[in-house]
């Protein structure tokens, strides 16, 4: 297996500069939310990351743990617009994407369909609680999140870019609900799990939301800087034997046509799958790990950034069976599993090697 490095050239000077702003920003970002957000490091990381690799999230947490409110937070400190949908059983595809409505010119007397924009024409879009709504409602957003735009009467609205859709899920209270089904799953780049705080941060998190104070984050990066970022990461050189260790997870959880797993598949995924992940998997974790590099201040992709992403790019595309259920093994299991199972050229107590810090050794000019 080759390990040699591909060129770090598709990254110019002004990329480069761009990048060390990030890692500043970053740094600034993490400094403003945390003037209203106690603690979960983690969750912003994945969602700064999916942002940056242009994604959508699935957050999946109780309610209590300020997912509207870390999701309004982030996109004030990009500078970016903000629309809360809340997903309810009565709510119809127009509430979301907008619709036509006849106006008249008062002049003339011509009437004229004109389109009103809905909720979704935003930078940000938090879908609150979204499998609340029925499929249909649900079906509204797919062409959203996927193309970038709204079909109302045969016209194409396209969406401001950058474009991204947040959208919440409660774990419990599952009655009365409707489940997304696999293909809008599979459109998400990320599930990103919200947990309970610890007790330290619990305690921080009482003591400042019971006091009269109303902190007031800044703005970060501008929404031209978010566009650029985004299209950095795209250029973000990756060794073709981490697209293949990559491909690997998403590959080994597949299963045959007859609902056979693959014969390459280990027993764990024998017993415990009945679905495994696509292709937008590997895309996602390839485009992740570019942008969590970006993000640590490295010029290339490496091994270790796919693993930290594989957990929130697979999560919500590996179906387990009943034997799953029945032992208390769920997908974070299995990619813990695979973690642990697909080799990826590491020395035994060793560590994989990555490429040159840019804030370190870059020369910008």
């Amino acid at each position: 297996m080759s390990t040699e490095l591909p060129p770090s050239n598709d990254i110019d000077a002004s990329d480069l500069r761009s990048v060390e702003l990030l890692g500043e920003a970053y740094r600034r970002i993490q400094s403003e939310l945390h003037k209203v957000i106690v603690g979960q490091q983690r969750v912003v990381e994945e969602l700064l990351i999916a942002m940056l690799a242009g994604g959508h999230c699935l957050l999946v947490g109780v309610p209590g743990l300020a997912k509207t409110l870390m999701v309004r937070t982030l996109a004030d400190t990009l500078s970016l617009s903000f629309n809360r949908i809340q997903f309810t059983p009565d709510l119809m595809p127009a509430d979301i994407t907008g619709t036509e409505v006849i106006q008249e010119d008062r002049s003339t007397g011509i009437r004229e369909f004109r389109f009103l924009p809905g909720p979704v024409f935003a930078n940000v879009v938090l879908a609150d609680e979204i499998n609340r709504t029925p499929p249909k409602t649900q079906a509204a957003l797919l062409e959203a999140m996927q193309e970038h735009q709204v079909t109302a009467g045969g016209k194409r609205h396209k969406l401001s870019e950058p474009f991204f859709v947040l959208a919440t899920q409660n774990p419990i209270e599952q009655e009365g609900t409707y489940p997304l089904p696999e293909a809008q799953l599979d459109r998400f780049m990320f599930e990103v799990l919200v947990d309970y705080p610890t007790e330290d941060e619990e305690f921080a998190i009482v003591r400042q939301t019971t006091a009269d104070a109303h902190p007031q984050v800044e703005k970060v990066l501008s929404l031209e800087e978010v566009n650029n970022l985004q299209t950095i990461v795209r250029r973000v050189p990756v060794a073709d034997h981490v697209i293949r260790y990559a491909m690997q997870f998403a590959r080994l959880t597949r299963r045959g046509p007859r609902g056979q797993a693959s014969a390459d598949a280990p027993d764990f995924i024998r017993n415990y799958v009945s679905w495994g992940a696509g292709p937008r998997a590997s895309q996602y974790l390839i485009l992740g790990a570019k942008a969590r590099a970006l993000l640590n201040g490295q010029a290339y992709a490496g091994m270790e950034d796919v693993r930290a992403v594989a957990a929130p790019v697979l999560r919500h595309r590996i179906i387990t069976n009943f034997n799953a259920e029945a032992e208390g093994i769920d997908s974070d299991e299995i990619v813990r599993r695979l973690i642990e199972l697909v080799p990826d050229g590491t020395p035994r107590g060793g560590k994989a090697s990555r490429g040159p810090n840019l804030f370190k050794t870059a020369d910008v000019g």
